[in-house]
């Protein structure tokens, strides 16, 4: 145990070393204009880096986002189908359903879901 112990030390202590060593040498300029701006073919931006998009869209990518982590959270509750009682399961199916169906009809309320105004 003291021998692993030793051992991930010296690593810890290694590696650190290493990358103060790095930071030291390192020439990185946080200053420079070519790092700073945006890279089009090598040539001069014709425009600025930060225009504004639609904030609607950006709306609509988040509500996508949401939904599509919500089904990633569905899918144990189906392989859990067999494993479980089933009045359980029933259970909490319809509650996060229920949820994610208040969530829709808020957005819907909202008139988040419409792409154009």
């Amino acid at each position: 145990m003291f021998l692993i112990i030793m051992i991930s030390m010296l690593f810890i202590i290694i590696s650190n070393f290493m990358m103060m060593i790095s930071i030291i040498l390192s020439k990185k300029s946080f200053m420079d204009r070519e790092k700073c701006s945006p890279f089009e073919c090598g040539f001069d931006p014709k425009s600025l880096a930060r225009i504004p998009f639609s904030l609607h869209f950006f709306l609509i990518t988040v509500i996508f986002l949401i939904f599509d982590v919500e089904i990633v959270l569905i899918f144990p509750i189906i392989t859990l189908f067999k494993m479980v009682n089933m009045m359980i399961w029933m259970k909490i199916s319809f509650f996060f359903i229920f949820i994610l169906l208040i969530g829709l009809y808020h957005e819907w309320n909202q008139n988040m879901l419409n792409w154009t105004n």
